[in-house]
């Protein structure tokens, strides 16, 4: 251990968080959760007997940094999106494959329950995740059953400890119907997804305006949600408001700088066009905020003006998204695209004080190859692979471009069916 990383661990919180080793060059080689920081990294330096590939990750480690976040909880979750973002060749070395973990939830069943898994298949299920730390979030979706009770087995019709202990829904004993229960699942997907806050307030109004009708079994379920919710926030608390301190974000405060924005950019909105030979064009918007996917606030398209016109289909894409008051503004754009895209779209977002940019990928297309960005009133801004831009311009693409493929192979399929 250098001295001068001997120095920085010296002023370690005590917090949780999320801990990132670099090498000498910079690059960041391992992503780690933490309930306490101090702890945790410290552990690294001890003299303790280590394994092999943990004792060759050490010997790497010329200076770690840190973000702080509000729990242990958050800190799950953060370390997942990191992980994802960079790709630590550390993380992919020492990773025990049994410690990802998805959420399932068979929603295209007529009695859901809730399971988790390694392995996501093409079940018609809906999957949450990934999530490193197995245990963690087993925990904490267990939590969440005392206000959003649901099954863990395929649904019977027989009464079980669990219906007595109030932790199933109770269709079996008559409590509930599958319809009702789905309306709940369909909260608590939301709010491991991230649409915390504006559940929350939803439920708020639910219970008034129930309470103002004289529905007052439903306005009883809102209130016991909403009140579940708020104690339960002390245990897990997934901030959404400010998931992390975007301050120390490497990536978004240096997209501040390149940019010249006011504010590191918050709300980061990602756009793609998939279509196969001008069939079934569809468009994606994906958001991260705070650095973070908020996969609840994705969106698709089904593209109406054009065929296999990508820039014709995405402005389409951006006047429909425009439209949509109710969704708050991004503070930047990316688009799949360069100077055409970018050009095609500045006179759509303008009136709206909403900055654009493009990340070109003409040229080298390995995944050693650098990110080229089209910046308005810029040359091509080339950025190495290794930079936190890039990583975080790559990922936000990556996700758009998965999206709006998954939706097209969606409607692709329904299109065989008919």
């Amino acid at each position: 251990m250098n001295e001068a990383l001997k120095q920085k661990l010296n002023k370690l919180p005590v917090d949780p968080g999320v801990y990132f080793h670099k090498n000498a060059a910079g690059e960041i080689i391992y992503v780690g959760k933490a309930a306490v920081l101090k702890n945790r990294v410290r552990q690294y330096f001890q003299k303790s007997k280590k394994d092999v590939k943990t004792a060759a990750l050490v010997a790497e480690i010329n200076d770690t940094d840190w973000i702080t976040v509000d729990t242990e909880m958050d800190a799950l979750f953060l370390e997942s999106e990191m992980i994802k973002r960079y790709m630590p060749k550390w993380n992919i070395l020492l990773r025990d494959d049994k410690t990802v973990s998805y959420v399932r939830i068979s929603m295209n069943e007529e009695v859901p329950y809730i399971s988790f898994t390694r392995n996501p298949v093409d079940d018609k299920a809906t999957y949450i995740g990934p999530f490193y730390g197995k245990s963690a979030v087993e925990k904490a979706v267990r939590i969440l059953r005392r206000v959003f009770p649901y099954y863990v087995k395929p649904y019977t019709g027989k009464k079980t400890l669990d219906t007595d202990l109030g932790l199933t829904p109770g269709i079996e004993i008559g409590k509930t119907t599958p319809k009702d229960y789905k309306r709940n699942l369909r909260k608590l997907m939301r709010y491991l997804e991230g649409d915390r806050e504006k559940l929350l307030k939803e439920l708020e109004k639910t219970m008034h305006e129930e309470a103002a009708a004289g529905n007052y079994e439903l306005a009883a379920e809102a209130r016991d949600q909403l009140m579940g919710l708020k104690e339960l926030k002390k245990k897990i608390v997934f901030s959404d408001k400010e998931f992390l301190d975007i301050s120390s974000d490497q990536a978004l405060k240096q997209l501040q700088e390149l940019l010249g924005l006011p504010e590191p950019p918050r709300r980061i909105e990602g756009y793609d066009i998939s279509h196969q030979s001008g069939t079934d064009t569809v468009g994606s918007m994906v958001v991260f905020i705070n650095g973070a996917s908020a996969r609840s606030e994705y969106r698709k398209f089904k593209i109406r003006t054009s065929t296999n016109d990508d820039l014709k289909s995405m402005k389409e894409v951006i006047t429909r998204r425009l439209k949509h008051k109710e969704w708050d503004f991004p503070d930047l754009i990316i688009l799949d695209g360069g100077a055409t895209q970018v050009n095609a779209i500045l006179p759509l977002v303008e009136p709206y004080n909403i900055p654009v940019i493009g990340r070109d990928k003409s040229g080298d297309h390995s995944k050693s190859a650098g990110v080229k960005i089209l910046v308005p009133g810029k040359d091509l801004v080339h950025l190495p692979s290794s930079s936190h831009i890039a990583r975080l311009i790559a990922r936000v693409d990556e996700e758009s471009h998965r999206f709006a493929i998954t939706y097209h192979s969606l409607l692709k399929r329904k299109g065989m069916l008919k």
